[in-house]
């Protein structure tokens, strides 16, 4: 598959933030599909004024639904749930929700996998009153995002990075899916193949997150690491990386891939052929639709 140029940049904007999440809001409205309501900043928890998730649901839905968790982007250091290119979902017999989490600015690692893990335990625990189906929840994020989806899928075991986030600790916080959108993976790596970014100055974004510079920092980084976790229970991924990426490289993915491929695990790799730092497109967009349906509708 080439694509020369991006048909659209979905947030792919590693150092960039957003739009004021009012204006964002009001964009969603206006795109939000037929007979779908949206249940807008829902507070998983209460420490942080970020931790609050956005819900979409179909109106006519008979049956418990398949929820796609979306994660954005934004270097952890920008972003908002306001940007949702999941919502889509919601036509296909998806509940789709989008989370905030808190930035590096406010806290710094693992405080943003731990809200993440919050988020999916309180909507759980909240599973029958939204009618979703607790056993089948998928999670979809780029960059930073990519990031913390790919940690979610490693980490479902891991009482370490679990956290005490919105309580909710009788509910678990492993997803059945993953779509990493050319996330980062292996801090102490990033710096070695040609970027944009200085990845390994102490101001970097990766930096920032674990509160120190990275290559002074092995042990946070390898703890910031989802390939640190993965272990033979971890569920299918889906990896999606532009060849032309001068923000995240092309390599975080491929380490990501060869550890998940080595391990005998289901991963699905694709290299977008001329896309840099965001991508998107029919094709693409079936590819993840794809992968969704197989995992999350074809298993009941």
């Amino acid at each position: 598959m080439k694509i020369l140029v991006p048909l659209f940049m979905v947030c792919s904007a590693f150092m960039l933030g957003s739009c004021a999440p009012a204006q964002q809001n009001q964009q969603q409205n206006r795109n939000l599909p037929p007979n779908v309501k949206a249940l807008r900043d829902l507070a998983y928890a209460k420490e942080s004024p970020a931790q609050k998730l956005d819900l979409y649901l179909p109106e006519k839905a008979e049956a418990p639904l398949p929820l796609i968790i979306w994660v954005h982007g934004g270097a952890w250091l920008g972003g908002d749930k306001a940007q949702c290119p999941a919502l889509g979902a919601t036509r296909n017999g998806y509940a789709v929700a989008s989370i905030n989490y808190r930035l590096s600015q406010e806290a710094i690692f693992p405080a943003q996998i731990e809200d993440c893990k919050g988020a999916i335990r309180f909507l759980r625990a909240h599973a029958k009153e939204y009618n979703l189906d607790d056993k089948r929840f998928g999670v979809w994020g780029s960059s930073a995002g990519g990031h913390l989806v790919a940690l979610l899928g490693t980490s479902g075991d891991v009482q370490d990075l679990e956290g005490k986030v919105g309580g909710n600790e009788d509910f678990s916080s492993r997803v059945q899916a993953v779509c990493d959108w050319f996330g980062p993976t292996d801090f102490m790596k990033i710096g070695d193949f040609p970027s944009n970014l200085k990845h390994n100055a102490p101001e970097s974004p990766e930096s920032k997150l674990i509160g120190g510079a990275i290559l002074e920092n092995k042990e946070k980084v390898a703890r910031a690491n989802p390939i640190t976790y993965l272990t033979k229970d971890d569920p299918p991924f889906l990896i999606m990386h532009g060849d032309k990426d001068m923000t995240v490289p092309l390599n975080q993915s491929e380490l990501l891939r060869d550890a998940l491929q080595n391990a005998k695990m289901d991963v699905q790799y694709q290299v977008i052929e001329g896309a840099g730092h965001g991508f998107g497109g029919p094709q693409i967009i079936q590819t993840v639709r794809a992968f969704f349906d197989k995992h999350l509708k074809a298993v009941k």
